[in-house]
């Protein structure tokens, strides 16, 4: 099986670097504002993080259940070829 080379470390690089930019521009604003006083900046400031947890959280278990799911496929692929290999050699 030939492996193509795909641009997922690209892709994954952009999306850290956007998502850093956007946790520095956030904390930047955070600190600048003179209105908002310091523990809801800290409130605001564990609920993205908070936030941040539960959606990486998500993903790597939704991930998870997709490599669980294509091994299980993978499993019963196998296990039909060879059904169909000991029919096909007994026949003969």
């Amino acid at each position: 099986m030939a492996h193509e080379k795909s641009d997922n470390k690209l892709i994954m690089f952009i999306n850290g670097a956007g998502v850093a930019i956007a946790y520095g521009m956030l904390g930047i604003s955070l600190w600048l504002s003179p209105d908002v006083p310091l523990s809801t900046k800290g409130f605001w400031a564990m609920s993205v993080m908070m936030l941040t947890l539960a959606l990486v959280n998500f993903v790597k278990y939704r991930f998870d259940e997709k490599m669980s799911e294509d091994r299980i496929q993978r499993i019963e692929d196998a296990k039909n070829e060879k059904l169909l290999s000991d029919y096909v050699s007994e026949s003969n």
